[in-house]
């Protein structure tokens, strides 16, 4: 029996989760998607790619069943938020969502929430936290730590025993070597190459990366 499931984000990467969860169903028919949930109301009651908005968060006020919830949202803090939101209905379950050609190792340790996209590749002994986003064509390496609410955005390479900490985000193409430490809430920039550990708050830019903005 399926498991019903909604997303949360009716933007671009919302529509990329929809079809990541299609392509789950057709190797694995694992969900049955019952809508979108977006709090902007402008988007509510439209049709976006053969899928209905539902509403807000507060669509959930009524529903005693079980469902699940994937929240496709690139803002770590906003992912945060909605969260919060939703964890005060006791029904509520947060699904990770991977890609069927994502190849990992049994020695990885994924959170609840998590979406893993296609093209990616995670070696062995990895931990990925809670609402993780991990987008097309990624490649972690061995002994990496990716926190809570860590944002991977295509085409990054993350090389052996990296840490990347709560709600930073990783731009395209960025390339981190080993051993770095990215501290929380930085922005890396767009084919940044990373070759020396990084301090919380700032945004870095370039390669070698250079910080920019700073506390």
């Amino acid at each position: 029996m399926r498991k019903k499931i909604y997303v949360v984000g009716s933007g671009g990467f919302g529509r990329e989760v929809l079809w990541l969860i299609e392509r789950i169903n057709q190797v694995h028919p694992t969900w049955k998607i019952e809508g979108i949930i977006d709090d902007n109301v402008e988007q509510h009651n439209k049709n976006i790619n053969g899928y209905k908005v539902l509403g807000g968060c507060d669509y959930f006020v009524d529903i005693e069943e079980e469902v699940f919830i994937v929240i496709a949202i690139g803002s770590p803090k906003v992912r945060e938020k909605i969260v919060k939101k939703l964890e005060e209905y006791p029904n509520i379950r947060f699904a990770k969502i991977i890609d069927p050609t994502v190849i990992l190792s049994e020695k990885v340790e994924i959170g609840e929430g998590t979406i893993i996209c296609a093209g990616t590749i995670i070696t062995v002994n990895i931990n990925i936290g809670k609402h993780v986003i991990i987008n097309l064509d990624c490649t972690i390496g061995h002994d990496s730590i990716l926190e809570d609410y860590t944002t991977v955005l295509p085409s990054v390479n993350l090389s052996g025993n990296t840490i990347t900490q709560k709600y930073s985000t990783l731009g395209t193409g960025a390339k981190i070597i080993q051993g770095i430490s990215i501290g929380s809430n930085v922005m890396v920039g767009a084919g940044s190459v990373i070759i020396r550990d990084i301090p919380n708050n700032c945004t870095v830019v370039g390669n070698p990366g250079k910080i920019i903005k700073g506390e």
